[in-house]
C-alpha cells in the first residue's frame, strides 16, 4: 500500500466528494460512514470535517460517537478497570449501535436516531432525544474498534496508527488498553475492511492510500 501526503482539510473534500457519489449498499436511502481508529487517533475531529463538507454539498449529517455507546461500569469493569480483553469485546454497546443508530437507517426505517445512550461519568443513561436523519442523509460514526463487527458501512475510514506512535500518544492512565488495539490488529486486521487507510502518526502530516478495499471482508 502506497501512502502519499494530504492534508485533514484535504482528505475530508475527498472523502465528501467520494460518499456524495454513493448509494447505499443496502438500496435505502440514507449513507453510513464509519470513522475507526484508537482514541488516541482523535476520530472525532476528521469526522467532523468530513461532516462540515458533506454539509457545503447539501447533505444532512449526523455524528455520532462510540464514546456515548458504553456499556454501564458494572459490565465494563466486571474483570477489573484495567483489563483488555474486557476492553476489546465488552466495552462498547454494539447491540445498542444497531438497535438505536443502524436500524432505522435501513430501507423503510423512521430514520430516528439516538445520538448517545450511556453517560460515563454519570454511570447513567443520558436521556438524549432522538434525532431524524432525512432521506438522502449521512450518519458518520466514529470510534475505536468499529471495523470488523459487520456495522453496514458504506464507506469505512480507518485511522492507522504504528505501535510506537500508539504508544506515545496514548496517555499513561490509558496505555493499559494497547493490547485491545494490538489484539485488533492481529485479529481484525482493520485495514483490510476499510475503504480508506490513513495513516496519522504525525497528527500534522497524515498520509493516506487513496480510495479502495484491499478486501471484501466486512
Amino acid at each position: 500500500m502506497r501512502f502519499e501526503p494530504i492534508t485533514w482539510e484535504r482528505l475530508a473534500e475527498a472523502l465528501a466528494d467520494h460518499a456524495d457519489a454513493l448509494e447505499p449498499a443496502d438500496g435505502g436511502t440514507r449513507l453510513r460512514i464509519g470513522v475507526d481508529g484508537p482514541p488516541a487517533a482523535r476520530t472525532g475531529a476528521p469526522a467532523e470535517l468530513v461532516a462540515e463538507a458533506l454539509r457545503a454539498r447539501g447533505r444532512a449529517v449526523l455524528t455520532v460517537s462510540t464514546g456515548g455507546f458504553l456499556r454501564p461500569a458494572s459490565l465494563r469493569f466486571e474483570y477489573g478497570k484495567e483489563d483488555p480483553d474486557t476492553y476489546f469485546d465488552g466495552w462498547f454497546d454494539t447491540g445498542a449501535l444497531w438497535r438505536e443508530v443502524f436500524r432505522p437507517l435501513e430501507p423503510g426505517g423512521s430514520g430516528r436516531v439516538l445520538p448517545d445512550l450511556w453517560d460515563p461519568v454519570t454511570d447513567r443513561a443520558t436521556r438524549s432525544p432522538y434525532r431524524t436523519l432525512p432521506e438522502g442523509g449521512v450518519l458518520i460514526l466514529h470510534g475505536p474498534l468499529l471495523l470488523g463487527q459487520w456495522f453496514p458501512f458504506d464507506l469505512g475510514v480507518h485511522l492507522s496508527l504504528s505501535p510506537g506512535a500508539l504508544r506515545r500518544r496514548t496517555g499513561e492512565s490509558e496505555r493499559w488498553t494497547l493490547p485491545a488495539f494490538a489484539r485488533y490488529e492481529d485479529e481484525v486486521a482493520p485495514a483490510a475492511h476499510a475503504d480508506v487507510v490513513v495513516r496519522a502518526d504525525d497528527p500534522r502530516h497524515p498520509a493516506w492510500a487513496g480510495i479502495g478495499r484491499e478486501d471484501t471482508g466486512g
